[in-house]
This record gives structure tokens, sequence and C-alpha cells, in this order.
């Protein structure tokens, strides 16, 4: 099935998970789908690996069992800046292979360890090849603060009204904190004539190492309310975690009460978190499937 065709009846719930490193226990993330699979998501999607590159095959596999062995629709991420075209062509030929059929096209962070190729410099050049030569179901990423490398919010909304005439049937955004952005940016894409389907995508923030790490890589806004809470709670794990569930759930809430297309929930394998969440907000979004 094609993740588009979800958003004609409902609000859209899905999962993202990551592909354990090189060296981990590949059990673990087989675990990971247990605890997810019984939320009865619309679908998962799957990173392009741990590490990247090489590591890409185990993204391929995992996005087949989810779809094969526990019948959920996949996603496969497949970021393009360091691929040859014929590198691109083998991915996605084994993708069609596997019984794959949504790709989550991206450009991919440029990094001292990522080496552009030149043949897929943005995301677009990536979509356009796909669209032209496969019959992929095509989503791509939107940032609601805009993009960290864009000039100021029009250009970015120009940039990705583009990247979706190339072949895109629905977005999915960075993660936020703040639902504000998130309804300004909707507006702006409805004004601008972007009329696909917009999943928010909210990561539960269950530690202060990782909202570093987050903000150093998106550059996202930390909101006051969301400060006073890791200020309160940072010195208590515990706390801290079920404080960032539940300012998650508020944030979910809102969004389903405006009518978001979707809500896309990053993960980061960790299934009791997502089982929280889910249990507080699946009655809520029933109403709306």
């Amino acid at each position: 099935m094609k993740t588009s065709d979800l958003f004609q009846k409902k609000t859209v719930l899905s999962f993202e998970i990551f592909p354990p490193k090189p060296t981990a226990d590949e059990s673990v993330i087989y675990e990971t789908l247990n605890g997810l699979a019984n939320l009865q998501p619309d679908f998962i999607s799957v990173t392009y690996g741990a590490g990247g590159g090489k590591n890409g095959s185990k993204t391929i596999q995992i996005a087949s069992d989810i779809k094969h062995q526990y019948g959920i629709e996949s996603i496969a991420h497949l970021p393009c800046i360091s691929l040859s075209e014929q590198q691109a062509i083998e991915i996605l030929d084994s993708l069609q292979t596997n019984g794959i059929e949504n790709i989550l096209a991206l450009r991919g962070d440029i990094s001292p360890d990522t080496k552009p190729n030149g043949r897929f410099c943005h995301a677009s050049d990536l979509i356009s090849f796909i669209h032209e030569r496969y019959d992929f179901n095509i989503i791509a990423a939107c940032y609601p603060e805009g993009h960290s490398e864009s000039n100021n919010m029009i250009d970015d909304i120009n940039f990705l009204k583009y990247k979706v005439s190339c072949g895109v049937s629905h977005l999915i955004t960075q993660l936020f904190l703040d639902n504000d952005d998130f309804y300004r940016f909707r507006e702006r894409a409805e004004i601008a004539g972007i009329h696909v389907p917009i999943e928010a995508g909210i990561m539960p923030v269950t530690n202060k190492v990782q909202i570093e790490r987050m903000v150093k890589l998106c550059g996202i806004k930390l909101p006051k309310k969301f400060m006073k809470m890791m200020e309160r709670y940072e010195n208590n794990p515990t706390a801290l975690r079920d404080a960032g569930i539940a300012y998650a759930i508020d944030q979910i809430v809102d969004l389903i009460s405006h009518d978001a297309d979707g809500i896309h929930l990053y993960t980061m394998n960790n299934p009791y978190v997502a089982k929280k969440i889910y249990e507080a907000v699946h009655r809520l979004l029933a109403v709306h499937r």
C-alpha cells in the first residue's frame, strides 16, 4: 500500500525507528518492533542505517520485515547526497524487489564523513529521478521553523513547493516543540499551493543529551514552557522522561484537535515511550479515524 492513500479517511499515526549499529545485536530491533507493532501504527519508517553507507542494507531488510512479517506498511529512508546514479539504481531496485512501495527521499546531512557525489545535490534531484523511472510512493521532509540552510521562510516554502512538484505525495515535518510553528508553516504551505498531506513530526524528549543533540543538528527552537520543564527535572532522569512524554502528549492532543493530517512519532527505538503516548491519545485519534 502506498502511504498517501492512508490520509483520505483518517488522522494517520506512524512511527520512526532506526537500524542497529553495525556492531550491535540485531535482535534488539525486533524486540522494539514487537512492542511497536502491538500499537497498530499506520506505517513505520526506517532511517538509512546507523553509520549510513553500506549499512543501508539493514534499512531495506527491516522495512521488508515490517511489511511482510508484521503486516504493517513501511517506508524506507533514502539520503542521496553521497550516492552515484548507479548506487541509487541498485538501492531502488533492491527496494522494489523486496516489495517496498514507499520511500522518504532526503538529501542527507553533509559532514566530514559524508562526501557529496555530485549527482544528487538536493532531495528534489532524487525525487525527480525516482518519479521518472519507478512507481514508488515518494515522501519528503519539511521544516516548520525553516531549514537551517535556508535564507528565510519564503525561500524555504518555495523550495518545498518545487520539491513537492517533482513527485512528492506527502510530507513529514522535522521535530518541533511549539505547535504554533507548525500551524504557521501549514498556513504558508497552503497559501503557496502545497496541497499534499503534512504529518507533524513529534519527538518525546526524555533526556537532556537528546535535546542538546537535536538543537545542534536541527537548530530547533526551545519554548519557555519546555525550558522550564528541562530545568526543573534535568537532575531526575525518571521525572524528566515522564515530563517529556507528557509534553509530547499535550502537543499531539492539540495537533489532532487542529486537524493535523497525521502524527509521526520519532520513537528513538523506545517502545515504552511510544506505548505511553499511544495509550493517552488513541481514543482521540479514533474519533478522527
